[in-house]
């Protein structure tokens, strides 16, 4: 395909997928489920953690933590005893085990007692590095810092190793971008959707490719950053919109 056709193909398999009827195959279908800005934010980090394998997998488990958290994520959080955690030792989603759940819960809490929040430690570090790249990798700083297992850290990609960071950068979608469409949520301020980064998946990788949109092979940082850059210039303000294309052409037209 030529620019033009290429652009006008993406904005029509855009215009097709963001919508609401979206929404009910999507992990994003969790943290939907909630109106206080901390419960999106929780419900939505958590459900963009365990964002890999089957999607009906992914939202029966991700469900599944909402309940451990009596439907309540923030004041479970903020309220919990070590005894209110035992429930979640029980819990597995595929190498993402029970230990892993409750440092990532406790990390959590950490984050909003010491740190101000989730939107408060990415938007920091946007700020000081002036990009979303920065922003992940300081947020996988900061959410290390209280004592855990070396084994969890292979759950929080590290963008300074070159990781793709597909599950973040879905869940900065998530927060960050805002269209008349209410799919993704426009709850962040203090990052602009200018600089997100696609997430690059199986799916929107292949796609990618077979479109010409990324030439690398490894679906590492470095593709992230080719496939978003040609993306911007499709659309320079919002270029992560065309997740939804490419996903849509992976995951439901098999392109």
């Amino acid at each position: 395909m030529i620019f033009a056709d290429l652009k006008d193909f993406l904005e029509e398999k855009y215009d097709l997928y963001n919508r609401e009827s979206f929404i009910e195959s999507d992990p994003i279908l969790i943290p939907k489920q909630f109106s206080r800005k901390e419960d999106i934010e929780i419900a939505g980090f958590l459900s963009a953690s365990i964002a890999w394998g089957q999607r009906p997998t992914i939202i029966r488990n991700a469900k599944r933590l909402m309940e451990f958290m009596n439907q309540q994520p923030y004041e479970f959080l903020m309220n919990s005893t070590k005894a209110d955690l035992d429930v979640f030792r029980e819990f597995k989603h595929r190498t993402f085990n029970g230990d892993d759940c409750i440092f990532f819960i406790k990390s959590l809490k950490y984050i909003y007692q010491n740190h101000a929040g989730l939107e408060r430690v990415f938007t920091k570090g946007y700020k000081k590095g002036g990009d979303v790249k920065s922003a992940i990798a300081y947020f996988r700083e900061v959410f290390f810092e209280p004592e855990h297992l070396v084994r969890t850290q292979k759950h929080i990609s590290n963008v300074l190793k070159k990781s793709s960071a597909k599950r973040i950068n879905m869940y900065l979608r998530w927060m960050v971008r805002d269209d008349e469409r209410d799919v993704d949520f426009g709850l962040w301020k203090g990052i602009e959707s200018k600089d997100l980064f696609l997430p690059l998946d199986v799916h929107t990788g292949n796609v990618g490719r077979k479109l010409g949109l990324l030439t690398r092979k490894q679906s590492d940082w470095p593709a992230v950053e080719e496939i978003t850059m040609n993306l911007r210039s499709f659309d320079p303000n919002d270029p992560v919109k065309y997740d939804y294309a490419l996903f849509g052409l992976g995951i439901f037209e098999k392109f």
